[in-house]
């Protein structure tokens, strides 16, 4: 170790003299990465290293304050304190700086402390955080009259004072005990005498102490005597102290420190007791003025208190992690001075250094979103920290970045300051970053989700904190696509833009989505360019939709439905609606309804108001020369139905009789030609809706029948020969026809309810057809029985209602 002894760099060492206690603060910042010892430096032993049994035994205390500078602090009663006539003290410490923890290679600074100190009060009280002690006048009454009983009992042990020596009795609720000087030495103690004071110094919580409650408050007591003999001379000295342990309330704002104002085993004779002057002190200086500071000091008859708002000036904030949650505690050092009189000590002057943090208090990180949407940038703060929080690391959307990689790939990051002398971290990021989260929202909006993981390191410890951040922004940044429609003479068109589609949008034909397959299947043609798919659907392809039909004019709609690709909410209908002329169309609808323009070009002409449909009652509801314009359901006017494969065929006849005049003679003479016109609608069986009397409304369902008309003029027709027919008739459980009820099965329906009936024509003869004249329900197998409810009556679909015969 060097021998050498050098003068400390300037700035390095700060030193004082505040209620006669030296005190001198070291700068940390000229200590890092270094460590450090203090030495006493005693006049005649020379350096005493300072430990933690001398500290307290001799009057001394090295901490840190609040802000983790070392402190020292020393009673001009000290050990190894130089006294000039109770007046003049001086103390030298010898500070060692090494780089190693085993201190070789020191480098030793010494540094002298001063402190000028002659307004002592008659008894002076210091409760340091680590001793207790008390110095008296000796020119003082020893004992007061209120304890005369209880002293004079113990008279007769001072007679085996030694002469000129001075001895101890401690008073313990275990009894008295009475010990020399160096024996309480042993035990912790400290006694001595200068010119004109006695002292004690006490460690807190010895066998020779109790602790009672003073006003709320635990004292920690050492109740003793100071004894000593010459000759004739017997001379007592009371010097107990009391000390407060506690007292420390909190609360989410402020801490309280309470100190008793009245401590009874100071102040035997409490109606005579007056206090003085209270002064209040932070960091080892008086505050003049505190509530100038936020600081409130208040006293009563018991209690003095001093309440200091959390993070108030004067003390220090710090950030810690708990469980993985962040917090501060807040750190003060604060003194009390109270001077009071009473009529046994004259004055007595009594100083209390405490030193208080607060618990740990959970802070919450605070999220703050100032996104720019019109800028399509994120901008989030993550707050409210205290300065000695660093941002080590962020990841968004689980991909990690340092602060270094996070900003060369273009995110911005940066501090910003806060109230109250916090601060928080921005980030900034760009919708369009590709770890941003995109999702299509509702109409035409995106849903940019900004994931984020902080990565902090807390206070000087550098304990690792971890806090995630969700940001949501919804903008209306999506542009639906709008269609145009046109027409021809025989097609319909759509162009749509593609922008979108199969990302965000489909389309589709009902419920079907459209495409290339449906559209070749249903006779559509599809092309695309680089902007748009063009649809040419022709008139009487499926899906199409017959707004108005009459004779030679139809008014046909096509709709495609735009639907989310998720959850296939339809957005939006791409319309096109035309008006068409046609000389000859069969459409079939898928309530069964059948509408026909026919042309019938024959040589002679025909007489269009006498064509007729198998039905010779069901004539053309328009006609001119050339063209008749029936309307028809499957179920009427002598339609029949066969099955062909997947398919059911509904099929009528156009006919035109020729007429016959009277001759004289056979030949009979003929004017016009027959004429027959077959006309048939194809229905996918799978997909052929219930006919019956809750049909919908032609205009609102897209027809999925087609149909042909094929005419054959000039055939005879022949009278069929009345005969018995196979028919089957049988009632399904749906509409798929596939499981049907057991013969003689009594069915239970609603009136509203649909039945499901088939009726089969078993006859293999190819002019045997099948027509259902009359249909009804009854309630028994008796055919005339009634009630009955009619299905169709002479062809004819009707409500289904209870009729009497």
């Amino acid at each position: 170790v060097s021998s050498a002894l050098y003068v400390p760099p300037s700035g390095f060492v700060e030193s004082s003299c505040h209620s006669r206690i030296f005190w001198m603060k070291l700068n940390k910042l000229l200590l890092q990465g270094k460590f450090f010892q203090l030495e006493i430096n005693d006049p005649y032993a020379g350096p005493v290293l300072l430990d933690e049994k001398l500290a307290s035994r001799c009057g001394y205390l090295l901490s840190e304050d609040v802000w983790g500078n070392p402190v020292f602090r020393a009673s001009v009663l000290g050990c190894h304190v130089a006294n000039e006539a109770d007046e003049l003290f001086s103390l030298t410490v010898n500070i060692k700086v090494s780089s190693f923890s085993s201190m070789r290679a020191a480098v030793t600074y010494i540094y002298p402390l001063y402190c000028s100190y002659s307004s002592w009060a008659s008894r002076e009280i210091v409760c340091e955080e680590n001793y207790m002690e008390v110095s008296v006048r000796t020119d003082v009454p020893a004992v007061s009259n209120d304890y005369t009983v209880a002293w004079m009992s113990a008279l007769p042990e001072t007679q085996n004072v030694a002469y000129q020596l001075w001895q101890l009795m401690f008073v313990s609720p275990s009894g008295r005990k009475t010990i020399t000087v160096s024996d309480a030495a042993k035990l912790g103690y400290s006694f001595n005498n200068t010119l004109s004071r006695v002292y004690l110094r006490a460690p807190y919580h010895t066998n020779e102490s109790d602790v009672s409650v003073v006003s709320g408050v635990n004292m920690n007591m050492v109740t003793s005597t100071s004894m000593y003999r010459q000759r004739w001379l017997l001379l007592l000295i009371d010097t107990t102290v009391s000390c407060p342990v506690d007292g420390i309330r909190f609360t989410d704002t402020t801490l309280t420190w309470t100190v008793p104002s009245v401590i009874p085993t100071l102040v035997v004779q409490e109606s005579t007791f007056l206090s003085k002057t209270i002064l209040m002190g932070v960091d080892g200086r008086v505050i003049v003025n505190p509530e100038e500071k936020n600081y409130l000091l208040e006293h009563n008859e018991t209690h003095i208190g001093i309440t200091v708002p959390i993070g108030a000036e004067g003390g220090k904030l710090k950030s810690s992690v708990s469980g993985g949650v962040y917090g501060v505690t807040y750190s003060i050092d604060l003194f009390l001075e109270h001077t009071w009189t009473d009529a046994d000590w004259q004055t007595t002057k009594y100083t209390v250094i405490k030193s208080i943090t607060t618990p740990f208090m959970p802070q919450i990180p605070t999220v703050i979103n100032n996104t720019l949407p019109e800028e399509r940038l994120f901008n989030v703060a993550l707050g409210h920290f205290l300065p000695d929080v660093s941002l080590v690391a962020i990841a968004i959307g689980n991909v990690p970045f340092t602060l270094r990689e996070a900003r060369h790939h273009g995110f911005k990051i940066y501090e910003t300051p806060f109230s109250n002398r916090t601060k928080g971290f921005v980030l900034e990021v760009s919708f369009d970053d590709p770890y941003v989260l995109k999702e299509y929202v509702n109409r035409n909006e995106t849903k940019y989700t900004l994931l984020v993981n902080y990565s902090m390191s807390v206070g000087p410890e550098m304990i690792p904190y971890y806090h995630s951040a969700e940001v949501e922004c919804v903008i209306a940044d999506i542009e639906l696509p709008e269609a145009v429609g046109y027409c021809d003479e025989e097609n319909l068109y759509l162009a749509i833009p593609t922008f979108g589609l199969h990302q965000y949008w489909n389309l589709y034909l009902g419920s079907k989505p459209l495409n290339r397959h449906v559209a070749l299947t249903n006779g559509y043609l599809a092309a695309t360019n680089s902007t748009h798919l063009i649809l040419q659907i022709p008139l009487f392809a499926l899906g199409v939709i017959y707004e108005e039909v009459s004779f030679q004019k139809i008014k046909a709609r096509f709709d495609v439905a735009l639907r989310k690709v998720r959850t296939m909410e339809t957005l939006q209908m791409f319309s096109v609606r035309c008006n068409f002329n046609s000389s000859a169309f069969i459409i079939c609808h898928p309530d069964g309804t059948i509408m026909i323009s026919a042309q019938m070009k024959t040589i002679p002409a025909i007489d269009m108001s006498k064509t007729k449909l198998r039905d010779s009652s069901c004539k053309p509801r328009e006609y001119n020369e050339e063209h008749a314009f029936f309307k028809f359901h499957v179920t009427t006017c002598g339609t029949s139905v066969r099955f062909e494969g997947d398919h059911i065929v509904y099929e009528n006849e156009i006919s035109y009789e020729k007429e016959t005049l009277p001759g004289q003679s056979t030949p009979t003479i003929t004017r016009d030609p027959d004429y027959r016109l077959t006309v048939s609608c194809y229905y996918r069986a799978k997909e052929t809706l219930v006919l019956g009397a809750f049909a919908s409304d032609p205009s609102t369902s897209p027809p999925f029948g087609s149909g042909t008309m094929v005419p054959r003029s000039n055939i005879a027709v022949y009278r069929r020969i009345r005969q018995a027919l196979n028919v089957v008739s049988r009632v399904s459980k749906d509409e798929s026809f596939r499981e049907f009820y057991e013969p003689n099965v009594t069915m239970l329906k609603r009136p509203v309810e649909p039945v499901f009936l088939e009726v089969e024509l078993k006859d293999e003869s190819p002019d045997a057809e099948l027509y259902l004249e009359n249909c009804w329900v009854a309630g028994s197998l008796d055919f005339d029985s009634t009630p009955r409810w009619n299905i169709t009556v002479d062809g004819q679909v009707v409500i289904a209602r209870p009729t009497r015969s």
